[in-house]
């Protein structure tokens, strides 16, 4: 029989020396392999185990029910946000109204990087919309994980370096395994008819589109934020607001004879 990976995750209620190795040993009893074990949260550890059958994983959870030294939170097949905990030692926060909304901070870039590739490897269709304020690393985090990914990245729209605005791809450019990045600003204030007509070309394809400035991207157009798979807000800080006065006056200045460096338009 195939063995199958499971997460647990559990609470210390009663902290002492030995405790880590006493778990340990009831998983080696019960023939469970441990793949990696972490810490991910105060007073939580995490642990993605490996085991032959289900019935392995239920005795488990009925002998740690009867251990008075700590409380199971949750054990399940892991999901990606589990993978991840174990892996960077924390969870990734998600908004408690929209579950599909992950928050970031700037020092939490290495992990936002992972999440994405976790999401760019996955086939078919996801669209992905990115939050934040100019120069806290959204592009920079989307090329990053398309590297990780093993995927090639093409700037539909963007300002990174120059503003791009792409009006064709060539026939290289069209495959399932590229990610697309778009910026909602400059798609849809600053281009053209031939420019949008390459967007919503480039939506109806099963690909992985990026969307920065996902808000202004939906303005006035056939798209709505619930058609976004996640929507990945990055901050410099907790508690930096996210306003479109302050992207879309960067947005101008990156324009070609106010300040900035030029443009690509093809």
């Amino acid at each position: 029989m195939e063995s199958k990976e499971w997460y647990l995750e559990y609470e210390i209620t009663i902290d002492r020396p030995g405790l880590l190795g006493d778990i340990s040993s009831l998983l080696g009893m019960l023939s469970i392999n441990i793949v990696s074990i972490n810490g991910v949260d105060a007073g939580r550890r995490g642990l993605l185990l490996r085991a032959q059958s289900e019935d392995q994983i239920k005795r488990l959870e009925s002998i740690l029910e009867t251990v008075e030294t700590i409380k199971v939170r949750k054990i399940r097949e892991p999901k990606l946000r589990d993978r991840l905990a174990v892996m960077h030692g924390k969870y990734i926060q998600r908004d408690h109204d929209d579950k599909n909304t992950f928050r970031f901070v700037r020092d939490e870039l290495g992990i936002l990087v992972d999440f994405m590739a976790e999401i760019f490897k996955e086939p078919g269709h996801k669209l992905i919309g990115i939050r934040g304020m100019p120069r806290v690393g959204k592009t920079e985090s989307v090329v990053a994980a398309s590297v990780c990914a093993n995927k090639k990245w093409l700037f539909v729209s963007s300002t990174l370096l120059k503003q791009t605005i792409r009006k064709q791809l060539i026939k290289e450019e069209y495959s399932e395994n590229n990610i697309y990045i778009i910026d909602g600003i400059v798609s849809r204030r600053r281009a053209d008819e031939r420019h949008l007509q390459l967007v919503r070309e480039i939506m109806s394809m099963p690909a992985v589109k990026v969307i920065e400035h996902p808000d202004i991207f939906v303005e006035h157009s056939e798209y709505s934020i619930e058609d976004f798979d996640y929507i990945i807000e990055l901050r410099n800080t907790p508690d930096e607001e996210i306003t479109y006065e302050i992207v879309e006056k960067q947005n101008l200045l990156d324009q070609p004879g106010i300040g900035g460096f030029g443009n690509f338009d093809f």
